[in-house]
């Protein structure tokens, strides 16, 4: 395999992608390992490898005597061909071994659009792609992450999901995987044992009916598996292992830096946010925790930059001693600290400057609409005023480009609240010429992303605008944000549309999912690489029309495809939100001590931990 594998790799685009034997990778001997686990990652190295997420996992696994991880992430096109042209299966970096010699594959779910490549992973593989047509001696296969909050889409390819957060649940799929391994289980029985792990969903034992119109009639599980599945998280994020001997890759990655998450979590409770509700309740880890484990970072990676990684990292509570002490520490050796976004309300200009001493980039904000109003209706929590206090006082500190986010097509959103993006960006730019030396150097770079209906939010039983209307919205801020100092980008339309099919879609998907795999495509997230009249063929071979699920409008009485998933907050809380945004009244964040009874702490028995022992306490039932 070694001499094919060279040969292929001096034809292909990056062979650095392929090789491994990167600084802190492990290589276990792999007779020793009695259970022996694959992190799949979906998409490309470069990608895969900024995922905090893989290298928590591949600690934890590889800190088992009794068991080992390695990794695999997806071919680009160019290595895909190669490798099927000359027969080599898709192997792990740490021991080049076929994915199928694993015991357990596991799949990380970050984004709909790679669904595909899943498929794809387990054809190169050999592995067969179904769940049912997987015997005895094939891997198990699982999979967990956002995606997994609703998961039917590829309920028929994944043989169990893990709901909640990895770490808290991967030793106990293990040792359930190894007892039943060493009693020699047949896979029903393995597949059974873990269905009883808390956390875990085995779709073969729930069955779905669905009406005329695709929506679900009811739905029903086997008497020994749970009807609802809770999801699993970690109690206190001080006492969790965390990588600080992380992979330090060969070639540039996405995020070419060292990960420092602060705290898991976020109080503001945006009502399009998923993240915002899944990965509740708040836990902030210890400022002392944080600078040793970056002191650790610092010592064992080389890289010169360290990101403060989290929801909304501006919001945890020892920010200003977090960065102050690692500023200190580390600003002589020439490490750089980084927050990947800042709430506007949140920001202090004496925080950016510490942030950004040793060296300036762009800040970026998230404003999400133009207006007040539709800033109510999300609950966004940030006024027009914050957001020109905060950019006045970056130009003044010095900075000469910032990036602002936006969001089109939320709910109830006019045309007025598109002219206020427009109004927006050409204020921010004029208060940078009023202020900045540099005039020439100034940028506004307004990004706007289409709004995806997402499970588990206020705005779950809200449609996505048409395509039509979403390429409209579009092309009206194209026209209006251009010129000297500002810059307009955009997503794909038709990608955010298919996205939020399978993110509200049900088992009816799972064909065309792999008619679509069937009919090329790869990569759908990359605009070189998607096809949309691919997936045109594959809706259309089952008659379903691309759109049917994401501009659906669900009632609160619906059965939606992910009622059986529990995410802790309550659906009568996320229908009281949805009923506060249609009226535009914002809902408080509980990190200023009153709890709006998401339902979070009671259902997980876990509250709210902020720095210092604060903690909020939670109502019983406010509803």
């Amino acid at each position: 395999m070694e001499q094919l594998l060279e040969r292929i790799l001096a034809t292909v685009e990056k062979p650095s992608r392929y090789v491994g034997g990167e600084w802190n990778s492990i290589s276990k001997k792999w007779d020793q390992a009695e259970v022996k686990m694959a992190f799949a990652f979906p998409d490309v190295y470069e990608v895969g490898m900024s995922h905090l997420g893989m290298q928590i996992l591949y600690k934890v696994v590889n800190d088992r005597p009794d068991a080992l991880m390695e990794r695999v992430f997806a071919p680009w096109v160019d290595m895909e061909e190669k490798m099927r042209a000359a027969g080599l299966p898709l192997f792990s970096l740490e021991s080049r071994r076929s994915l199928a010699e694993f015991d357990v594959v596991g799949f990380t779910l970050q984004y709909e659009m790679s669904f595909t490549n899943i498929l794809n992973m387990l054809d190169m593989a050999g592995i067969p792609m179904r769940s049912s047509d997987r015997k005895g001696d094939n891997p198990l296969v699982i999979a967990g992450g956002p995606c997994g909050f609703n998961p039917e889409p590829l309920a028929p390819f994944i043989d169990a999901f893990v709901l909640g957060e990895g770490e808290e649940v991967i030793n106990a799929v293990l040792d359930v995987y190894l007892a039943q391994k060493q009693q020699q289980c047949s896979r029903r029985d393995t597949l059974s044992a873990l269905a009883g792990v808390e956390g875990i969903y085995v779709p073969v034992f729930y069955q779905f009916e669905y009406k005329q119109d695709g929506t679900v009639k009811e739905f029903k599980s086997d008497s020994l598996v749970p009807t609802v599945v809770k999801k699993r998280v970690v109690a206190d994020v001080n006492d969790v292992p965390f990588p600080t001997r992380p992979i330090v890759p060969h070639t540039d990655v996405v995020h070419d830096r060292m990960m420092l998450e602060v705290m898991r979590g976020c109080t503001r409770g945006c009502r399009f946010c998923q993240a915002g509700t899944i990965y509740r309740p708040v836990r902030e880890k210890d400022p002392e925790n944080l600078l040793a484990q970056a002191e650790e970072l610092v010592r064992s990676t080389g890289w010169d930059e360290i990101s403060l990684t989290s929801l909304s990292s501006s919001d945890y509570s020892g920010i200003s001693e977090v960065i102050s002490g690692l500023v200190d520490r580390h600003s002589s050796e020439r490490i750089n600290v980084a927050l990947p976004s800042l709430r506007a309300d949140a920001f202090s200009v004496e925080l950016a400057k510490e942030v950004q001493r040793v060296r300036r980039s762009s800040l970026t904000f998230a404003p999400e609409a133009g207006t007040q109003r539709l800033r109510d209706v999300i609950n966004k929590g940030v006024t027009e005023e914050n957001l020109m206090e905060a950019v006045t006082s970056a130009f003044k500190a010095g900075w000469s480009s910032v990036k602002l986010y936006f969001m089109i097509g939320l709910p109830s959103e006019t045309e007025s609240d598109l002219e206020g993006i427009v109004s927006l960006a050409r204020r921010v730019l004029e208060a940078g010429r009023n202020i900045s030396r540099s005039k020439g150097r100034l940028r506004v770079t307004v990004s706007a992303s289409s709004f995806v209906p997402k499970s588990h939010t206020p705005f779950q039983w809200e449609p996505q605008d048409s395509l039509i209307e979403l390429q409209e919205k579009q092309r009206f801020l194209k026209q209006r944000i251009k010129g000297k100092g500002l810059t307009f980008n955009w997503h794909e339309g038709q990608v955010s549309m298919l996205e939020a099919d399978l993110a509200r879609g049900n088992r009816d998907l799972a064909p065309v999912l792999e008619r679509a795999w069937a009919l090329g495509c790869r990569f759908d997230g990359w605009s070189e690489c998607f096809d949309f009249s691919k997936w045109e063929k594959a809706f259309e071979c089952f008659g379903i029309k691309p759109g049917d699920y994401a501009l659906r409008r669900y009632s609160h009485e619906d059965v939606l495809p992910w009622d059986h998933l529990d995410a802790g907050v309550s659906k009568k809380y996320l229908a009281l939100e949805h009923k506060r945004a249609l009226d535009g009244v914002p809902t408080v964040d509980c990190r200023g001590g009153k709890c709006p009874g998401c339902g979070i702490c009671p259902s997980l028995e876990i509250n709210t931990q902020l720095v210092g022992g604060k903690s909020v306490e939670p109502v019983q039932d406010l509803l």
